[in-house]
This record gives C-alpha cells, structure tokens and sequence, in this order.
C-alpha cells in the first residue's frame, strides 16, 4: 500500500474503531489479573465456611477457573465469528465480562445469604467466574481478529500490536484499582496447618476479607460496561462482509478506512481468496495450523503469566517490604517494553523480535534460578524477573497476537484463530496451575530445589521456543491478509 493511497483513507475512522476493539483486550488483562489483589481477601473469606474445608487444592482451583471459561470461549470463538460476525461476538463476550464482575462480587444474588461462606457459595463464584472466562476467551481471539481484518497491511502489525498493549494496561489499571481499593487496610495473614489446610490469624483486618475482594471483582463493570455499549458504534469488518455477500457495505468500509480507489483494489482481492468458503481446515496443510498452534503453547509455555498472576506472593517471597508497589512498577515496565514492540514491529519484522525476545527470556529466567532465595541476591533477582518480563512484552505477548491474528487465509481464519488461541488457554492453565507446586518443591528439607528447576525449565523452554521461530514461522511483514492464502499454497 503506498502512502498517496493510505492518506486518502480517515485515519480517525480507523483509530476510533481499533481503540474500540483494543478495550477487549483491556478487559482480557483486567480479568485475568483482578485475582492477584483479590485472591488472598477471597482465600480467608472461604475459610471461614462451616459446611467444609477449603483447602489449597480448592484455593488453586477458584484462583484459576476462570481461564477453564477461557478455553471454552476460544474454542467456541470460531463458530461464533463465523455464524454471528466479528462484532456481534465481541458484544457478546462485554456482556459476558459485565455479568460476570457483578457476579463474582456479589455471588450470593437471589439465592444465598450475603456474608455466609459455603460450598454452593463457592460453587456460584466459580461459575460468575467461567462466565467471565469465556468472555475473555472470545475478546482474545477475536479482538486481533478484528483488528487484523480492518487493518491495512502497512501498519496492520502495529495496530494489532495495541490489543496487547491494552491487555498489560489493564493488567496495570487492576494493580493500581487493587491497590486503591485496599487502601490503608491490610490483606490477611494466612498460615499454613499442613496438608493443604489453612487458618486466617486473628489479627487479620476484617474489612479486606468480607468486602474489600468484592469490590475489586465488582470494578470490572464499568470498563465491561463501557466497552458493550461501544463495540455496538462499530462496523463489521470487510473481509466477514464479503464472506456473507454484504460487498456494498463492506466497500464502503474499506473506502472509509483505504479511500476509494484503493478499496475496490483490496475488495477483488478478498473475492478472490473468499470464493470457496467451505474449505476444510487441513486445506493449507498441516504445517499452517502446527505453527498456529505452536506460537500459542510456546506463548504460554515460557512460563510469563505464572509469574504476572502471583506476582505479589513471588514479591514477598523475595523479602519485599511491599510486594503490591513492586507489581506496579513490574506493570510498567511491561507497558513501556510494550511500546518498544508495537514502533518497532513494522521496521524489524515479526521473526527478529520473537527471536530476541526468546533469548532475553531465557537470560531473565536463568538469572532467577540462579539467585532466587540467596542472602544478599534480592536485587538480582528482581533486575532478573524486569529483564524476563520486558523481553516477553517487546517479543512474545504481542507479535504472538499479530501472527495468529495475520498467519491464516481468509478461508480458515474463523476455526483456525480458534484451535490456536484454545491451546494458549489450555497451556495457561497448565503453567498456572503447575507453577506453585514445582516452585515449592523440596529435595530436602529446606532446599531452594523448586524455585532453580521452575525458572530453569522456563529458561530452556525459551530456547527451544527461539529455534522454532527461526526454523519454522515465516515473516509476514509487510504482506496482506490475501497474501497468507499464496504463502501456504507454496509450502504445502
């Protein structure tokens, strides 16, 4: 695209409909992250239930349900962009958010007494909570495939790049809400009784344990509010147009975005790749969807949202006078690494960052395993997490959304954006769940055993993770959407 027919186009359309979309993607941070202020309020509230024992098994499951929502949504996201469109699915998944932040903080709605734990309590939180996950499960799938759909191939990479950006600033907008929300009042003080079972200290702040995780998870309805109303304002994208044989409303899009003459351009070009739209996935072979589904488990596989979910737990771990001050500032430096990848993705390609991005992961990880526990290491440790957070975000988090979001032709997009991002939540399942049992691990009595072998195992996953990039994923910078259809057509 060259830049005459590029400044024909609004860039304020296109601006205000991609920040539109990225909200998803804030909503997507938002929720996933609202647990790490709120888990430990939550934990002492359940505690207190007569009719049974909550144990960590049942702390570890509640802190992560909602990414069980988030498989299920992704998988079902490409039926749905299929049969209901880009942006009817996306009303659905700010629906789904805004159910689910007043569920969760009033989980006791029409049918329970307020303040009262029990298991049927703890049974309808969960479910509040998958309801949530399912929304975030839709918004990370479809919210890159959106964008990537309106985008013009010039800067498509940069502004798929912003959903994550919005994901790591919801992240941040939570760490600030939470903290906020605590205020002068103080988390609880659990202590270990052994064999999973815990008890909350009596001096323990009373407020932080019936009402202040509530209004954490409440605080998600304004942003969930917010973004239901407004993705209503924004237009289906060209390329699902076409696909249901709407071309008139589809051009004006493309003409409102690219100017008129070079719409009608990008228009044949989409016919021709949308002409037969009963293709089976395997069309492409079976190396199209590997590397879909390989870019999503090694995302996930580098062990990065173990360390963002129980970042204040890692913090004070450390010895940290106060953890939630350091997940601040571990927010920031994501966003600001977030921004090195989104200027710089069009200039240096997808390949070199994830490559890169790969190698300071690893480095980072290294550093962790090296130092973590040992007497006077503290601020090596920390220097180690910032380089093996930032690394991911200039690298991992985004580029990883802009190829699954560019990678697939037209006509495999739907199921196949969906296979891929179904196994990023699966894997962040499997990280989450499994990062605090290897970081507690103990050979012997007292050994730092967990806490070398979690990083280190990450550290080698990172390596792998930068072979595959550099044998196996081609670049596509630069390339239309149409193009993806030629490129697999040739490897096949």
């Amino acid at each position: 695209m060259d830049e005459k027919n590029y400044q024909s186009g609004s860039k304020g359309y296109l601006i205000s409909i991609v920040m539109v979309a990225v909200l998803g993607g804030l909503l997507f941070g938002y929720d996933t992250a609202v647990i790490s202020g709120a888990e430990k309020g939550l934990q002492a509230f359940f505690i207190g239930a007569g009719d049974f024992q909550y144990t960590d098994f049942y702390h570890g499951f509640t802190s992560s349900s909602a990414l069980i929502g988030c498989i299920i949504g992704s998988a079902l996201s490409g039926l749905l962009a299929s049969k209901l469109g880009r942006k009817k699915s996306l009303i659905v998944a700010g629906v789904l958010f805004f159910i689910s932040a007043l569920g969760s903080m009033e989980p006791e709605f029409l049918f329970f007494e307020k303040g009262n734990p029990t298991f049927s309590l703890l049974i309808m939180f969960n479910i509040y909570r998958v309801i949530g996950g399912v929304g975030v499960g839709l918004a990370s799938a479809i919210c890159p495939m959106y964008i990537g759909e309106v985008a013009p191939s010039k800067i498509r990479g940069m502004l798929v790049s912003w959903n994550q950006f919005a994901i790591i600033f919801g992240q941040l907008v939570v760490y600030f809400v939470n903290f906020l929300i605590l205020g002068d009042h103080t988390n609880p003080v659990i202590e270990s009784i052994g064999q999973g079972v815990n008890q909350v200290l009596p001096n323990s702040d009373p407020w932080t344990i019936e009402t202040g995780w509530r209004y954490m998870f409440g605080s998600e309805a304004v942003p969930a509010g917010l973004f239901a109303i407004l993705i209503c304002l924004v237009p289906e994208t060209p390329r699902y147009l076409v696909m249901i044989n709407q071309d008139e409303k589809a051009l004006s899009v493309l003409s409102k975005i690219n100017g008129a003459d070079k719409a009608h351009q990008i228009l044949n070009d989409i016919k021709e790749t949308i002409t037969v739209k009963t293709e089976k996935l395997m069309t492409y072979g079976w190396m199209c969807i590997f590397v879909g589904i390989m870019l999503s488990v090694f995302q996930q596989a580098v062990g990065i949202n173990a360390v963002l979910y129980y970042a204040p737990r890692i913090f004070n771990d450390m010895g940290m006078d106060n953890p939630m001050v350091n997940t601040v500032v571990m927010g920031v430096v994501n966003i600001l690494f977030t921004l090195v990848a989104i200027f710089t993705v069009e200039k240096l390609g997808r390949k070199p960052l994830l490559i890169w991005g790969s190698i300071g992961m690893a480095i980072g990880a290294m550093g962790v395993a090296l130092t973590f526990g040992h007497e006077g290491m503290a601020m090596l440790t920390m220097i180690s997490i910032m380089v093996y957070s930032a690394s991911f975000m200039f690298s991992w988090g985004p580029i990883c959304w802009v190829l699954i979001a560019e990678i697939f032709p037209n006509t495999i997009r739907g199921a196949a954006v969906a296979i891929a991002v179904a196994f990023q939540w699966i894997f962040n399942f499997i990280v989450s769940s499994t990062f605090v049992p290897m970081f507690n691990m103990h050979l012997t009595e007292g050994d730092d055993f967990g806490h070398w072998f979690t990083y280190g195992l990450y550290g080698v996953i990172c390596i792998v993770a930068a072979v595959f990039v550099w044998k196996l994923v081609p670049e596509t910078k630069g390339k239309t959407l149409e193009d993806m259809t030629k490129l697999w057509k040739k490897e096949k």
